[in-house]
């Protein structure tokens, strides 16, 4: 699995984010892989309405409709199209009763959770309120270039281990740094079903031929 946050940035903004997911979506066809974008509240209904892909909004708040100016709510972005988002991404930070009430609000909605956590301690009280994927980012490699499967596979191999202790079910992921096929080997290598990135994928001179390289490089590691 391969989650692709286009963040804010302007490549993936708009007209360029339905490119994007466009692309996505061709090569999750072509290498039979699963893939997942997570665009800004402003591209979801425009997203998903252009693409047979998962579509995740990178936020939502734990809101039921009402008087709540500014908030996001997950019926909200359900009705735009999006089947989960984002919870706690390390530029969205929420506490952990947040993070519980999110998940559960997310799942009253039947819409995916997909839990960022930074360490393996906090991995495993977040696998305890039953997300249904977690990925793991140690923050300080966040768009660095430096992958956290080959920076700190200790930090992925233990999330995997703590995890599974607590939650059996959650599909683990991890992500920071990851910018290559190679990183993303490794992390399949490491114990997790896959990855999520950002700025490598957004900002790549040839977004097609990066992912297809990183599809066909997660399916060759889960062979071996």
């Amino acid at each position: 699995m391969i989650v692709l946050n286009f963040k804010t940035y302007s490549e993936a903004t708009g007209e360029k984010a339905i490119n994007l997911a466009k692309i996505a979506e061709r090569v999750s066809r072509e290498q039979d892989i699963n893939v997942m974008v997570a665009v800004q509240h402003t591209d979801v209904y425009r997203v998903a309405g252009s693409v047979d892909l998962a579509v995740l909004a990178q936020h939502v708040d734990a809101r039921e409709p009402g008087s709540w100016t500014g908030h996001v709510t997950a019926e909200a972005i359900k009705a735009s199209g999006a089947v989960g988002s984002l919870v706690n991404h390390s530029e969205r930070r929420l506490t952990l009763a947040d993070i519980g009430a999110v998940v559960a609000t997310l799942k009253k909605h039947n819409l995916l959770s997909v839990l960022c956590s930074d360490t393996p301690e906090t991995s495993a009280a977040g696998a305890a309120l039953s997300p249904d994927m977690l990925a793991v980012e140690p923050p300080e490699l966040i768009g660095t270039g430096i992958p956290v499967s080959k920076a700190k596979p200790e930090v992925v191999t233990k999330t995997v281990e703590v995890v599974r202790r607590v939650n059996e079910e959650v599909i683990i992921l991890c992500g920071a740094g990851i910018s290559s096929p190679d990183d993303v080997a490794k992390a399949v290598e490491l114990g997790t079903k896959g990855v999520l990135l950002a700025s490598a994928y957004v900002k790549a001179k040839d977004p097609y031929a990066l992912l297809s390289e990183m599809a066909q490089a997660a399916k060759r590691a889960s062979k071996r």
